[in-house]
């Protein structure tokens, strides 16, 4: 296989590295954990807890999921408050969030969009006047789709239902960057781009040495977050999957006529 020996950093939260994990390992890859964020529940769980319950009670059109992230947070929440979201009408930002979604909350995920950002979800939606969708997103979650969504006309309450932190542990990154011992780094969120470079510069790592290694980004999105940083070789898969991700890396690392 192509990726055999390669040593390819996971800066995904330690919760979702799993299946990243899994899918790199197939292909022969030693993959390095570097949890670049982790979430926590918000200070006053109020206004989530109480958005939670009415949606329970089916007050709500569509529930909207933008990442597993806030799959886990509406878990540990409802969880807590001993709500049932089975059965309630979603939208997921991509095929991973819908999984996630199906197996963790039991909801009805009815619309996932052919591009797997948040523009597209909403265009899915075809939501507008009389419409009511739920929007629990991370405290650090841009206003495109909501603002997208009141513009059609729909009442759109976004709610914070977890905040995105620094992660922390993992691999001694400056130590083999320095070594030379990376292949690559997988980015699924602008939000580990930030925080993978805040944490090598704290740790007084080689930013530069860093940012020579070849960045597999789940979307454009977060390949211009990358590229804000001048990392200087970026990957975008053609499917903004982990599936796509792993393919991308495939095809940067397989040897010239093997394609």
């Amino acid at each position: 296989m192509s990726l055999r020996g390669k040593r390819i950093v996971v800066t995904r939260a330690r919760h979702q590295a799993g299946e990243l994990v899994d899918r790199l390992r197939a292909q022969g890859v030693e993959p390095l954990l570097y949890p670049c964020i982790a979430i926590t529940p918000p200070e006053d769980t109020q206004e989530l807890d109480g958005y939670l319950k009415e949606a329970a009670e089916g007050a709500f059109d569509w529930l909207v999921l933008t990442s597993s992230n806030t799959v886990e947070a509406l878990r540990q929440r409802t969880e807590a408050l001993g709500l049932s979201l089975r059965g309630l009408r979603a939208a997921a930002v991509g095929p991973s969030t819908a999984e996630a979604a199906r197996a963790v909350l039991g909801v009805d995920v009815q619309a996932v969009p052919d591009e797997f950002i948040a523009e597209a979800l909403a265009e899915t939606l075809h939501a507008g006047p009389g419409v009511r969708v739920l929007l629990p997103q991370a405290d650090i979650a841009r206003d495109t789709l909501r603002d997208r969504l009141v513009e059609a006309g729909t009442e759109a309450i976004a709610v914070t239902s977890y905040h995105t932190v620094m992660g922390w542990g993992g691999v001694d990154l400056p130590g083999l960057l320095n070594a030379g011992q990376i292949d690559a780094i997988t980015l699924t969120s602008s939000s580990t781009v930030e925080n993978l470079v805040s944490r090598v510069q704290q740790a007084g790592g080689d930013v530069g040495k860093l940012c020579a290694v070849c960045a597999a980004c789940i979307g454009p999105k977060t390949a211009d977050t990358a590229k804000t940083h001048a990392f200087t070789t970026i990957l975008v898969p053609s499917a903004y999957t982990l599936e796509g991700l792993v393919e991308s890396l495939v095809e940067h690392f397989m040897p010239q006529g093997e394609f």
